[in-house]
């Protein structure tokens, strides 16, 4: 599949030409002829020769936007100045700011902001520990937390290269949750270094994001920090999107008409994000679910089954199948994939069972051509932005950390993932439902009130802070501070 022009690659290019009516409509059409889209032009100066403009273009990526500047180059009276990236500019400087709520303006101000008043305060909390959490930023601040091994899809890049995606997992949280996050980017490669490091930040913190740590390394990590923390881990690579997977899994069901403990599902990757959905699946009651790694399909007799494979060998495969994906993939009524693009082709498809519904989530080059799964598959749903149904972590994570941030929550488990799925599968009503429309989209109003409300709702349970008939949460619940000195 060739690489579509997206905003992601997109430019502006500041161009000197002659004032003739047919200078603009020139240009755009030499742009328009590689491929690339022009989106805006506008006009910066002119006078009654010469006329200066930048154009804002779409292209598919690096090499496409070069071919497109070159060409421009080679057009006789116009003269090319900058050339900008705009996501670079969107990057520059960093996304992030850190400002003060409380304003100092003059010395009152500043002794109760800082010292002598803030001293009363320390005491405050060092009597009572908890009441960090309503005298500091820590009852709304995460730590995004990587150490850089698994950034995206473009590998082991080292701290310094996570720290643009950090930041932009920052940003999503304020702006669709208005959540504190900070990014934390490790310089640390061991296990014990990353959990002591955490274990270490965590005081500050009222929850952890963990991001961007390759498998497997990233279990034992969350298996640890939740074991040892007192705040809420989550791995947003495993659990953001089981929880958006099941979420449009259960939508998907409800068009083609099929109930999930009784189909059947091939799942093609066993990393973080493949075990995590199938742990969700399983809890939300899938049965016949049939795993795939670069070996084929894992089964009990496999050879050199290790890490997580023994387990999903054990709760997999109930037919006993053995073989490669397309053996899988025949007569299942679901594909998942999350692991390497155009692995799959529409004939593999055809052979699926009727009403079939295919999830192709490797980024940016899914498992299927979506247009080719399209013409077997009832249901097709993608990781991008540039098809209908994407299957994106961003609605899933904020409202699970507005949840457990408004509970107090000490940890998140299955039930609260599972609580987070249905509700954000809940958002698109039956009116709106159709094979095109089985996920909201991230701007929708009220997906990360409805995520973080099931959240918190489950979360309360277990703390034993609702009453789980009514519903009703104490009033003062959270509120009520210590007054020192």
């Amino acid at each position: 599949m060739s690489p579509m022009p997206s905003v992601s690659y997109s430019i502006t290019i500041r161009l000197e030409f002659a004032a003739r009516s047919a200078a603009v409509s020139d240009i755009t059409g030499r742009i328009e002829h590689h491929g690339a889209t022009v989106t805006a032009l506008d006009v910066s100066a002119s006078g009654p020769e010469r006329m200066r403009a930048d154009i804002t273009v779409l292209t598919a990526g690096h090499d496409h936007a070069v071919e497109v500047v070159d060409d421009l180059r080679s057009v006789d009276g116009v003269e090319l100045g900058k050339v900008s990236d705009r996501t670079f500019l969107a990057h520059l400087g960093g996304k992030l700011t850190i400002e003060s709520k409380v304003p100092i303006r003059h010395r009152d101000d500043l002794s109760m902001v800082y010292t002598p008043g803030v001293a009363r305060v320390v005491k405050a909390i060092a009597d009572n520990p908890e009441d960090a959490r309503r005298l500091t930023i820590k009852r709304n601040t995460v730590a995004v937390v990587s150490d850089g091994s698994a950034i995206l899809g473009l590998g082991d890049l080292g701290p310094l290269a996570a720290m643009p995606v950090m930041e932009g997992k920052a940003a999503l949280f304020k702006r669709f949750a208005d959540i504190d996050a900070f990014p934390i980017c490790l310089d640390a490669h061991s296990v014990e270094d990353i959990v002591a490091h955490v274990k270490a930040l965590a005081p500050v913190f009222a929850g952890i994001n963990l991001e961007d740590i390759s498998a497997p390394r990233c279990f034992e990590i969350e298996d640890r920090l939740r074991a040892e923390l007192d705040i809420p881990v989550f791995h947003d690579d495993q659990h953001g999107t089981a929880i958006v997977v099941v979420a449009a899994l259960r939508n998907a069901l409800r068009v083609v008409e099929k109930e999930i403990g009784s189909v059947r599902i091939v799942l093609s990757g066993a990393g973080a994000a493949g075990t995590a959905i199938l742990r969700l699946l399983r809890a939300a009651g899938a049965r016949d679910v049939v795993v795939t790694d670069i070996d084929g399909i894992v089964h009990e007799d496999r050879e050199n089954l290790t890490g997580r494979l023994p387990w999903i060998a054990e709760v997999t495969n109930p037919r006993g199948l053995t073989g490669t994906l397309q053996d899988a993939i025949r007569d299942a009524d679901v594909f998942i994939g999350v692991s390497a693009g155009n692995i799959l082709n529409a004939e593999d498809v055809a052979t699926m069972a009727d009403r079939a519904v295919v999830f192709a989530m490797a980024n940016p080059t899914p498992e299927i051509d979506p247009a080719g799964a399209s013409k077997h598959a009832e249901v097709v749903a993608t990781g991008r932005s540039d098809f209908a149904n994407q299957i994106n972590n961003v609605l899933a994570f904020p409202g699970v950390f507005r949840g457990l941030l408004d509970a107090h929550a000490t940890h998140v488990n299955d039930r609260m993932l599972l609580a987070a799925a249905r509700a954000l599968a809940d958002v698109v009503t039956d009116e709106e439902l159709n094979p095109a429309y089985i996920i909201p989209s991230v701007f929708k109003e009220g997906v990360t009130k409805a995520v973080a409300g099931a959240v918190e709702q489950a979360a309360r349970e277990e703390l034993g802070t609702v009453d789980t008939i009514t519903g009703a949460v104490p009033a003062v619940y959270g509120e009520e501070i210590t007054f020192t000195g």
